[in-house]
């Protein structure tokens, strides 16, 4: 049965040991950490702030869900206030995919450091003048040198999809994995982006079985093909009883991450109302 834990990303406007503790306040088992700013953004994250993190962990007995180092906002200093992806694993510029690829390397330092089973990382979009067969390229060289350093740690990496990205569907995700042929590789299943796209949340649960690093969980207006907006479970149109129930029927015994990023001005109302939600189905 699947555990319950909340993404630091809805608490931008606290530091990441405040939000593991805020967090534990209502009740989860587990916590996303974000691998961004404001929380931790590696060429800013010294072991000072991994010390006070693990603090934070061992003083509220939660585990770490996994490492989210989708976005890379701390590149940029004039990064819009949305989600910013580059650079990601399939930039065309060798320079600034190397960047990338410690990044994520040092995201798997982290959930080693915190006993998380899995980081993830998204494919980001192929930008003018990267054909999609060659973003294919540079992503596969890129996790090979990823999932090296993964394997020697024994940490898994999710591959997180997203609609208008390289990889956007469960069925795209799923055929990188087969394509790359890597056990530590894995799809950190964000079921509202299933939803999206126009998969059923509980179908895509069964295809994914046996590969799922981790599972993100936000509700969408519209349901599937509903509109790309995390919403608090509830206020959205997703059938929750039938995603736990799938996630039962294919033995997933980790985490169910609330990723509610889009209440930053009130995360810890989206965090109580998010598990009061939920707390039924675990």
């Amino acid at each position: 049965m699947a555990e319950l834990a909340f993404s630091t990303n809805a608490y931008t406007e606290f530091d990441l040991p405040s939000a593991v503790r805020r967090i534990a306040d209502h009740g989860y088992d587990g916590v996303e950490l974000l691998a961004d700013e404001p929380h931790a953004y590696f060429p800013d994250f010294d072991d000072g702030d991994r010390e006070a993190v693990q603090a934070a962990l061992d003083e509220t007995g939660l585990a770490v869900s996994n490492v989210n180092a989708n976005t890379a906002t701390g590149y940029y200093d004039d990064a819009p206030p949305s989600s910013f992806f580059d650079p990601t694993l399939i930039t065309a510029d060798e320079d600034d995919r190397s960047w990338r690829i410690d990044y994520t390397k040092q995201a798997i330092d982290l959930a080693d450091a915190v006993g998380a089973p899995a980081a993830c990382v998204a494919t980001g979009r192929p930008l003018p003048g990267t054909l999609p067969e060659e973003a294919h390229d540079y992503l596969r060289e890129s996790l090979d040198e990823v999932l090296d350093y993964a394997e020697e740690r024994d940490v898994d990496l999710g591959i997180e999809f997203e609609p208008e990205m390289l990889v956007e569907s469960t069925d795209e995700t799923l055929a990188l994995i087969e394509d790359v042929g890597r056990s530590s590789l894995g799809i950190n299943l964000d079921l509202g982006h299933a939803a999206v796209y126009g998969d059923d949340p509980a179908e895509a649960v069964h295809r994914a079985a046996g590969h799922i690093t981790g599972v993100h969980l936000e509700d969408i207006a519209g349901g599937v093909r509903g509109k790309h907006y995390h919403l608090i479970p509830g206020e959205g149109d997703l059938d929750f009883r039938a995603v736990f129930d799938a996630l039962d029927d294919v033995g997933y015994d980790g985490y169910a991450t609330l990723e509610l990023y889009t209440y930053p001005n009130r995360p810890d109302e989206a965090a109580r109302r998010a598990y009061d939600a939920l707390a039924e189905y675990v």
